[in-house]
């Protein structure tokens, strides 16, 4: 059973911090992408609309599946603590009680890292959103 506990800490809780800092890394990237992208490169707005949304899934698809990650984080910690409480005979509402609180911890940082994806990825579609009706309105003047 340590292993499981292993597999909570370091397993599922490493997974959403890693998936966080790539997320983090893929927002900047792109913002600064944004901010210097010259509009009169591309020739037509499907071209225009590949480039801005480049690596966009990935931050929606964190952003949808951290809480299930540390949802099976907190399943797993659950299961653990109960299997500790039946193979050690107690039932110390104080054991139980430290045993829960900690498997909640995966849910939390699984909505620690999804919260913030979700504010990323939308910011970033709107940016692309604009960056699009901007070159669509360069275009129809005849730029």
């Amino acid at each position: 059973m340590n292993a499981l506990k292993d597999l909570v800490d370091y397993g599922v809780i490493g997974l959403l911090l890693a998936l966080s800092v790539w997320t983090v890394a893929i927002a900047v990237e792109r913002w600064l992408f944004y901010r210097r992208v010259d509009l009169a490169q591309y020739p037509n707005s499907l071209g225009l609309e590949m480039a801005l949304t480049k690596h966009l899934v990935i931050i929606g698809t964190v952003a949808a599946n951290a809480p299930y990650i540390g949802l099976l984080g907190t399943v797993l910690g659950i299961m653990l603590t109960f299997h500790t409480m039946g193979t050690s005979g107690t039932m110390a509402v104080n054991a139980i009680m430290i045993g829960l609180s900690l498997a909640l911890k995966a849910t939390a940082v699984g909505l620690m890292v999804a919260i913030p994806c979700v504010v990323m990825n939308n910011v970033l579609r709107r940016k692309v959103a604009e960056l699009l009706a901007q070159h669509k309105e360069q275009h129809a003047a005849g730029h």
